[in-house]
């Protein structure tokens, strides 16, 4: 018999698994390039459900305003500098090709223009290792290093908020009601855990599968888990 996973349940679209986007301040990311913007000043400082990080609230030359992330150390009135030929400071935004070797970004770019994708979260930065004129190695916070178009642009400096995970959470409740305000699947139940309508292998104690754990190629999408069609289970006898 075919049940509805958890999975399927979120794919569908229900009021249980849809992100409260209402709730967020809009979207983080860098204006399309201009020759005519040059500086912004920050108005505000803003926390946003949909974000680990502060934001904060810039308005350009052009008077036109954006949310971007914060970095650590600066303050509402302070100015910040976008384009090359700036001095390195926290918050300027330039492209890879105009920053030295050894600077710490983050808010990178994967695509030139796509408004930032990599190193977003509370404390995290990212350092310019290797420079060439076809290509930019950055050392990510996971310690990988990735390769990047030299015009992609990045922000300088280390982003605002370092000290979030040093607070435990000490309530299941507390755990919950932060993951519900990104749309974060919380907790991640065993499916053996669970009850027998919501998972085929659930239904029994914990410790206990009740059900084979193969599983036709022909089953249904709500039975089709486990392990599909195998060619061979068990240990490998030698």
């Amino acid at each position: 018999m075919g049940k509805n996973l958890i999975q399927q349940k979120r794919g569908k679209g229900g009021p249980r698994y849809r992100s409260p986007g209402f709730k967020y301040a809009g979207k983080a990311s860098y204006r399309q390039p201009s020759e005519k913007i040059t500086s912004g000043k920050i108005l505000d400082i803003i926390k946003c459900p949909g974000h680990t990080a502060p934001l904060i609230k810039v308005e350009y030359d052009d008077n036109e305003t954006s949310l971007m992330i914060a970095p650590e150390g600066i303050k509402v009135g302070d100015e910040i500098k976008i384009g090359p030929e700036n001095e390195i400071k926290p918050g300027n935004i330039a492209s890879l090709k105009d920053l030295p070797e050894g600077t710490l970004v983050y808010n990178i770019e994967n695509v030139p223009g796509d408004g930032g994708k990599v190193a977003r979260s509370t404390g995290m930065f990212a350092r310019i290792v290797f420079k060439s004129k076809k290509k930019i190695i950055v050392k990510l916070p996971s310690h990988k290093q990735k390769e990047f178009n030299p015009d992609c642009r990045a922000t300088i400096g280390t982003i605002a908020g370092s000290g979030r995970l040093e607070k435990p959470f000490l309530k299941a409740g507390k755990k919950h009601y932060a993951m519900k305000a990104r749309n974060k699947l919380w907790p991640i139940t065993s499916a053996i855990s669970m009850n027998s309508l919501s998972h085929p292998f659930g239904g029994t104690k914990s410790s206990h599968k009740g059900k084979p754990t193969q599983s036709s190629r022909n089953s249904p999408p709500g039975r089709k888990v486990g392990k599909i069609a195998p060619k061979r289970t068990g240990r490998k006898k030698r």
